[in-house]
C-alpha cells in the first residue's frame, strides 16, 4: 500500500530562477525569502525524507475536458516560458516519472465521478510552475520520480476535490510507493496593471494589490499553521473575491487528498510571505501527524466516494485567473 508522507503548499513565482544579481535588483538590493525558503525545504525535507515520488498539482497547467496525469518514463529537455521567456529560457530539465502511479490514479476516476487520463505522449508541455520547483526541490536527485497534474478549467470545487480523492486512492493501490505533494501555486492573484507594476516588483507585502487580499492571505496563513483546513474550506467564497491563483484548485486537488475538512496537518512556513507584482506567494510544508492526515491513525485518506459539502461553484469561475 501506498502513502502520502508530506504535503506542501509551495510559490512557483519566476522571480526565483533569475540570477541573484536579477534578484537583489528587483527587490531593494535583497534576496527575496522564497529563494532561501526553497533552499531549506530541500534540506530539511528533499534530501532527508524516505520518499520516492513527487506529485506536482500545477496551477499553470489548464485542462479542458478531464484531468491529466503525466505518465512518461522520464520526461527531459528545455523549457521556456511563453509568458516569460526573458527571465526563463532554455532551462534544462531531466528526471523520471512514474506511469505505474500514473495509471493507478486514473483508474479512480470513476468511482469519484470524475474524469482522467493517463498521458504517456513525449511532446506533452511542461509549466513553469512544475519546472521551477524542480530546479530547487528536484535537480540532482536523480531517483526520485516527478509527476504532474494540471487543474482543470472547467472544473469546480468539487471537481478538483474529487481528483484529490482519486489521487489519494491511487496512491494506496500503488505498493510501497512514498508520495509527496505539491500544490503549486500562490495564494491572492492580482497583478498590477503592466503601466504601474515596475513600481510593486519588491517582495514587501505591502506592494500586495489589495490591502482586503493581503488580510485574507495572512488570515489563510494562520489557519493553516493551526491545522484548520476545515475553516479554509468553509470560506472559499470569501477568498475567490480576492482571485486565488487558479482559484486555488491546486490547494483543493491536495486538500481532497489528505482527507478535506478532517485534515489536521499543521504548517510550518519556509520564508516569508512576499509579494510578487500584486500577488501573495508563500512556502507552506505540512508533515504528515503521527496519528494520520484526518487523525484517524490512517498513512494517508482514501475517502472513497463522499457527501458533497463544498457543492458551490466559484462566483469567478469564468474569470480568467
Amino acid at each position: 500500500m501506498g502513502e502520502i508522507v508530506g504535503a506542501g503548499l509551495l510559490s512557483h513565482v519566476p522571480t526565483i530562477v533569475l540570477s541573484q544579481e536579477d534578484r537583489f535588483e528587483l527587490n531593494d538590493g535583497k534576496e527575496i525569502t522564497l529563494v532561501t525558503g526553497l533552499q531549506q525545504l530541500r534540506r530539511d525535507v528533499f534530501e532527508t525524507a524516505d520518499y520516492d515520488t513527487v506529485v506536482v498539482l500545477d496551477s499553470h497547467w489548464a485542462t479542458t475536458v478531464e484531468f491529466v496525469i503525466t505518465a512518461q518514463d522520464r520526461r527531459a529537455g528545455l523549457f521556456t516560458s511563453e509568458e516569460l521567456p526573458r527571465g526563463m529560457r532554455r532551462m534544462p530539465y531531466d528526471f523520471p516519472g512514474d506511469p505505474e502511479l500514473a495509471h493507478n490514479v486514473a483508474q479512480f476516476a470513476e468511482k469519484h465521478g470524475t474524469w482522467i487520463t493517463a498521458v504517456d505522449d513525449v511532446y506533452l508541455p511542461i509549466y513553469y510552475a512544475t519546472i521551477n520547483l524542480w530546479k530547487y526541490l528536484g535537480e540532482g536527485l536523480p531517483d526520485k520520480r516527478w509527476v504532474t497534474i494540471g487543474v482543470c478549467q472547467t472544473g469546480d470545487m468539487q471537481d478538483h476535490l474529487r481528483l484529490g480523492r482519486a489521487l489519494a486512492d491511487g496512491i494506496a493501490a500503488t505498493p510501497g510507493r512514498k508520495v509527496l505533494l505539491i500544490a503549486s501555486g500562490a495564494l491572492s492573484h492580482t497583478f498590477w496593471p503592466l503601466r504601474e507594476l515596475r513600481h510593486h516588483e519588491p517582495s514587501d507585502p505591502s506592494h500586495i494589490f489589495s490591502a482586503g487580499a493581503r488580510e485574507a492571505d495572512y488570515e489563510r496563513i494562520a489557519w493553516f499553521k493551526e491545522g484548520r483546513h476545515a475553516k479554509v474550506l468553509e470560506t472559499m467564497p470569501e477568498f475567490w473575491k480576492h482571485r486565488p491563483e487558479a482559484k486555488f484548485f491546486h490547494y483543493l486537488m491536495m486538500a481532497g487528498a489528505l482527507g478535506e475538512s478532517e485534515c489536521i496537518a499543521t504548517a510550518r512556513q519556509y520564508g516569508e510571505y512576499e509579494n510578487a507584482i500584486g500577488t501573495g506567494q508563500a512556502h507552506l510544508w505540512f508533515d504528515r501527524p503521527a496519528d494520520g492526515w484526518t487523525g484517524t491513525g490512517a498513512p494517508n485518506a482514501a475517502p472513497g466516494l463522499r457527501h458533497d459539502p463544498y457543492h458551490h461553484r466559484d462566483p469567478h469561475a469564468d474569470q480568467e485567473s
